[in-house]
């Protein structure tokens, strides 16, 4: 028999999971669909990792408030659960005195929108915030409030939470068509797998425009827009301390710096449209203009420090989010064409949500034993030495070093496979193991292991990210 859920969500990225998470409060039951075999493999795991400032845009559009409101809710996200994230501040540099009055009207919008401690800076008050700026810098803007977060796990904090709260995840749920029966949606899977749901909400990243037709919904066009990307390594000379972006233009906020919350550096991303919604392809071209870009702002960035590139796609369509209730259709949440700043807006966007639901007739009585928090895994590398003997007393396994790079332990690995990340892919940014200078050479091999003997997967079944993506192939 079919299972009938009080509402499904439809894609498992950063804005379905603070979905999911913030109904976890209430009494229903919920089911988070993702067509990938793990959350956060979409737009969510590859983008800039940036809780924004408050100032790009105005607040007549529903993304600005949603910003405003998002980006202040992070520090209790944080605390509840354990997901990387500082305040680390943002800087917009003026290299040029006409770009000034950008910088005037990013700081009016942003005194506006009530950013706090939003502040218009000289050339030396800009130099003070960040040494390591371009000596070509005439000015710029500082907000104190922006900062840095690592995607991934906050997506996979917030679906841990969710499901610690009764959320069932479905992955390898491709939603291929729906059908009202009822007042129920009947949502079916590619592989013939069905749910029924009272309400659903369309948070499928690139895929909503088909998503959407798929219920009979709105027409619409998620056209997808690349963004090519440098990861610096850990030692890299150059470290800027705060997020550095150039004076935006009307397509993009442009080439920033970023220091990540690990330590790194990421470099873009550029700004390309495309049809093809599965191109992750780097070009040598775009990512010479991504070091071109950054060091005009930051003239100390090295080539020699870059340790792999990759690209990202996010969802473009229109100047703003598209969040609403299908005027076609009943009880179908539109969440759509979330491009940036749709991380920091993610927990706001929650919010809004759940309010819509209530007002398209969802009952919500709040649940008395929700626990915002979850476990929190120890990390090797956060440990000082005698806290980390303690640890290996505990368990041995945390004594036995599998990525040298970052510092992750086997203990670690397996957590994330016991927390239900089997591919390489969703070890690695669960663990960040992978993710050091070497890429993965010294550690892959071990983690496989350490994976079929978890698992009981055979060699041949081990794949990077689910699917076809087969690591090994032949006699082991």
């Amino acid at each position: 028999m079919t299972e009938v859920f009080d509402v499904a969500i439809i894609g498992a990225g950063v804005c379905g999971a603070n979905i999911a998470r913030k109904l976890s409060q209430y009494e229903l039951k919920i089911a988070l669909l993702e067509k990938e075999i793990d959350v956060s493999l979409g737009t969510s795991k590859a983008n800039s990792g940036i809780v924004h400032g408050g100032f790009h845009d105005n607040s007549k559009y529903l993304k600005a408030r949603l910003e405003l409101q998002g980006a202040m809710m992070f520090d209790r996200l944080h605390y509840e659960l354990d997901f990387p994230f500082e305040r680390c501040g943002i800087v917009v540099v003026a290299l040029h005195e006409d770009e000034m009055r950008a910088i005037e009207q990013l700081y009016l919008q942003g005194v506006d929108n009530g950013v706090i401690g939003i502040e218009m800076c000289s050339r030396e008050r800009m130099l003070e915030l960040e040494p390591s700026l371009s000596p070509d810098t005439v000015g710029g803007l500082y907000a104190p409030s922006g900062g840095i977060v690592e995607p991934y796990r906050f997506v996979f904090s917030l679906v841990e939470s969710a499901r610690k709260n009764g959320v069932e995840l479905l992955t390898q749920f491709k939603v291929e068509q729906a059908s009202r029966q009822g007042d129920q949606w009947l949502v079916s899977a590619q592989d013939g797998r069905t749910i029924r749901a009272r309400y659903v909400v369309n948070s499928a990243g690139l895929y909503a425009d088909e998503i959407s037709a798929a219920f009979g919904a709105e027409e619409f066009r998620i056209h997808p827009r690349k963004g090519e990307y440098y990861l610096l390594d850990r030692s890299a000379r150059i470290k800027p301390k705060r997020v550095v972006f150039p004076v935006p233009t009307t397509v993009s906020k442009g080439i920033l710096v970023i220091p990540t919350v690990e330590g790194t550096v990421l470099l873009g991303p550029t700004a390309t449209n495309v049809e093809d919604k599965e191109d992750f392809s780097t070009t040598r071209e775009a990512l010479g203009s991504v070091l071109q870009s950054a060091r005009t702002m930051v003239p100390g960035i090295s080539e020699t420090d870059v340790i792999t590139s990759f690209a990202g796609l996010r969802p473009a369509y229109g100047d703003d989010f598209y969040i609403d209730n299908s005027r076609k259709v009943p009880n179908l949440i539109q969440v759509a064409a979330i491009q940036s700043p749709g991380l920091t807006a993610s927990p706001a966007i929650g919010e809004y949500v759940k309010e819509l639901l209530k007002k398209s007739g969802l009952r919500l009585v709040e649940r008395a034993d929700w626990d915002p928090f979850i476990h929190k895994t120890p990390r090797v590398r956060d440990l000082d030495p005698f806290a980390l003997d303690g640890l290996v007393k505990s368990d041995p396994a945390y004594g036995d070093i599998v990525c040298r790079c970052e510092q992750v332990s086997e203990a670690e690995i397996v957590a994330a496979i016991r927390t239900g990340h089997t591919t390489l892919d969703g070890i690695k940014y669960f663990t960040r193991a992978q993710m050091g200078r070497c890429q993965g050479g010294f550690c892959t091999y071990r983690i496989i292991k350490i994976l079929m003997r978890e698992t009981g997967m055979g060699f041949d079944e081990v794949t990077k990210h689910g699917g076809d993506s087969f690591v090994l192939k032949g006699e082991l």
